[in-house]
């Protein structure tokens, strides 16, 4: 009975091992999650920037012209969109995750998910909606 519980107890032993190195993988996951995430509001930002730009250029009817230029015109956005992302050179996806690690921290400190501390804030005046964000002094 004993040479069946202690192979047992080994194995039990080994799973706790790994626990660790399973919460780091996880918590690089999420990372990556949520770095993806941020790169894609930066792509998305981007392109309605460059939207009116696109706008005020005419479609050229000597190289195609129509409705199909137009509609391809949307999706060469969206790629250049994706290209200045991918650079960073507007930065918004370092900020746009470092806020989004911030909000998950603060709610794993509160014990709740960050949806869930979203629906528990304070009263949404626009001062307390203000309120330690960059544009709080410009009042």
């Amino acid at each position: 009975m004993i040479g069946a519980v202690l192979p047992t107890m080994a194995n039990d032993l080994t799973t706790m091992g790994a626990l660790p190195s399973a919460l780091a993988a996880k918590a690089a996951l999420n990372n990556t999650n949520i770095a993806a995430a941020a790169e894609d509001f930066e792509a998305m930002f981007a392109t309605q920037l460059l939207k009116p730009m696109f706008d005020t250029v005419p479609v050229n009817g000597i190289f195609g012209g129509g409705n199909g230029e137009e509609v391809m015109r949307t999706f060469l956005l969206q790629e250049y969109g994706k290209m200045i992302a991918k650079t960073g050179c507007l930065g918004i996806a370092s900020q746009v995750k470092a806020e989004m690690l911030r909000a998950q921290e603060n709610a794993k400190g509160r014990g709740t998910s960050p949806s869930a501390a979203k629906n528990q804030s304070s009263p949404s005046s626009p001062e307390t909606k203000m309120k330690g964000t960059p544009y709080a002094s410009s009042r």
